[in-house]
């Protein structure tokens, strides 16, 4: 994504908790800068993708953050995926700190999207700062889609990933009933193709699952696993009945133990493989 806004022309300050991945960028024409804190002395908006809610408080908020310089006329446009409350919280204690304003805009689409740009990007925050950003946004995604006031971003991202999370668990298991019925399981997605089952996800993760392809992961386990968590978590808290995504949360967990954390979350295919 940072690769794409230097090929559009703009100058870009970059950093990153592990330095090394942000060396390429700087031999790219990147600056180097060794806080966030100095990102935001830099640039008028500052874009964030990071793990998790507590990286993102730390970026934002910890001792060399965001936080830590001036911030009135400032945006930040936070494409990681949080808990909606979290996004909120971040965002009233940012603006309360030093004025910085706040986008959430978690993205869908993968490794994949960001390289080619063809990322969708759901947002939430003020309108007029939505449309401050949008030129720089459409540089790394195809689609950004203002979705409602602060935290509207990440709750549009849960349903994405009820949908995402879901695919893989039926797609793997449709791909295991494929091979264990002994007709060519790498033929589904052209079998498929143009019907109600066809979609995005047979044609892309279909092949990976046939063929064991892994790396590069198109998403981790435990990033898949901690939004179908959110996703739980959030259905409760608004009387939703998610029976689908609280299953494939189980079955992530379970591929979780046997794969590893950081394994591709498309390993869910070998969940159903037979013992050697």
């Amino acid at each position: 994504m940072a690769r794409r806004l230097l090929s559009a022309g703009h100058e870009v300050f970059v950093w990153n908790r592990s330095a090394g991945k942000a060396a390429a960028l700087a031999e790219a024409g990147a600056k180097l800068a060794s806080h966030p804190r100095d990102v935001a002395a830099s640039a008028s908006i500052i874009f964030t993708c990071v793990t998790d809610a507590a990286a993102v408080e730390e970026v934002a908020l910890g001792t060399s953050g965001l936080s830590k310089m001036a911030g009135q006329g400032k945006l930040v446009v936070d494409f990681s995926s949080i808990h909606p409350d979290a996004a909120r919280d971040i965002a009233a204690r940012l603006r309360q700190a030093n004025g910085m304003g706040w986008i959430d805009a978690p993205v869908s689409g993968g490794t994949k999207g960001a390289e080619e740009g063809t990322l969708a990007v759901m947002a939430g925050g003020d309108s007029a700062d939505i449309e401050r950003v949008r030129p720089y946004v459409l540089a790394m995604a195809r689609r950004f889609t203002h979705m409602g006031p602060t935290g509207a971003g990440q709750s549009t991202k849960l349903c994405n990933q009820v949908i995402v999370g879901c695919a893989m668990a039926v797609l793997a298991e449709a791909t295991r009933l494929a091979a264990n019925a002994g007709i060519d399981a790498a033929r589904l997605p052209e079998a498929l193709a143009g019907g109600f089952a066809d979609s995005i996800p047979l044609q892309l993760f279909v092949p990976r699952m046939v063929q064991g392809i892994h790396s590069p992961p198109l998403g981790h386990i435990a990033t898949m696993l901690k939004d179908l968590d959110t996703i739980i978590d959030v259905a409760r808290d608004t009387s939703t009945p998610v029976p689908m995504a609280s299953l494939a949360a189980q079955l992530f967990r379970l591929v979780k133990l046997s794969r590893g954390a950081d394994a591709d979350a498309l390993e869910i295919y070998k969940l159903s493989a037979s013992p050697d």
